[in-house]
């Protein structure tokens, strides 16, 4: 089914939220060593009103950070688009970071995925979504107007639809928990008339952090995705706990080894979504499967936030226990 004669395809889309040199490198360094390419974004510009929580990020503008990404981009990985920087854009700014974009890798990024809270996303918040219901529930948890996510809208400062339509290919939609995006959008990427800023839409398979990455690629759920000749896009942030004092958490090496050994085809994100574009096409989704994949994202967003709840619960309670008092060993 896949290239080479490989029995799944699996890739990484590495949102650059909290990434520096140090605390991303080393995993680049693996993920290249076992012969895999994967797709990592940037901030081509810096923030200069300050960031509550991305202020310790790298961007374009740190001559060390990049070095790193042009010398990734020379060792073939792919680099994408997460808004201009870590915080809202007003089009002024958008246009000079695509245009800082293109001066330094050759090219407009081809793939875009929404950052956080940014005004300058596209079809964000429940303007993703065409569920009445799901919509409506959304508004109420994010606790924002429809209008504050503008980027698709020309009226707003925050506008840059038009250089999204012209230079970007495929942008990141619902995520979910199960490891093979065939069993949840099988027609991707996909074509979406209510959204047509973007020319295809592409899902992804969502693990936050290193925990959760190791959580959601456990060895029995890789069997599954090889035997299924399944594909997996991960959408997450490797400067989340992937490195640990200079080196790749040894759970994430085990489960990058454990994918390797078991003869997948791992391309970039943008070379896997050209491939199944040429398999059929970018087409309009079925009215059901986008139905039921709204559902799903909906379901699977509260399971998520319900075991981070519950993580963290149990990670402040184990830092709050009193430490038991050291027994002295006795030797004689």
């Amino acid at each position: 089914m896949y290239p080479g004669g490989a029995r799944f395809a699996f890739t990484i889309f590495d949102d650059t939220d909290v990434a520096t040199v140090e605390n991303v490198r080393p995993f680049y360094r693996l993920v290249e060593s076992l012969g895999m390419r994967i797709t990592k974004t940037v901030w081509p510009v810096g923030c200069p009103e300050g960031s509550r929580d991305f202020s310790e990020s790298d961007t374009l503008e740190n001559p060390e950070y990049l070095a790193f990404v042009v010398d990734l981009q020379r060792r073939g990985f792919e680099l994408a688009w997460h808004c201009a920087t870590m915080e809202s854009s007003e089009r002024a700014r958008t246009v000079a970071a695509m245009e800082r974009f293109r001066a330094v890798f050759g090219a407009y990024p081809r793939l875009h995925a929404n950052h956080a809270f940014n005004r300058d996303n596209l079809y964000w918040g429940a303007g993703r979504l065409d569920d009445w219901l799901i919509r409506r529930l959304v508004r109420r948890a994010i606790g924002v107007p429809p209008e504050y996510f503008a980027g698709e809208n020309p009226t707003s400062p925050f506008w840059w639809g038009d250089l999204c339509a012209e230079r970007i290919v495929y942008g990141r939609n619902l995520t979910f928990n199960e490891v093979d995006l065939m069993r949840c959008n099988p027609s991707m990427p996909y074509h979406d008339p209510a959204r047509p800023l973007i020319r295809a839409w592409f899902s992804a398979s969502d693990a936050e952090n290193a925990d959760e990455f190791v959580t959601l690629l456990h060895p029995l759920a890789v069997k599954r995705l090889a035997a299924r000749g399944g594909l997996c896009i991960v959408a997450t942030h490797v400067g989340k706990g992937f490195v640990r004092d200079g080196e790749v958490d040894g759970r994430v090496r085990a489960v990058l080894e454990h994918l390797v050994a078991c003869n997948g085809w791992f391309p970039a994100a943008g070379e896997l979504l050209d491939w199944l574009s040429t398999q059929h096409g970018v087409r309009e989704l079925p009215k059901r499967e986008w139905r039921t994949m709204q559902w799903r994202w909906a379901r699977d967003l509260v399971v998520r936030k319900l075991r981070s709840r519950i993580r963290r619960t149990i990670g402040n309670r184990r830092a709050a226990a009193p430490r038991s008092p050291l027994i002295p060993v006795r030797h004689d």
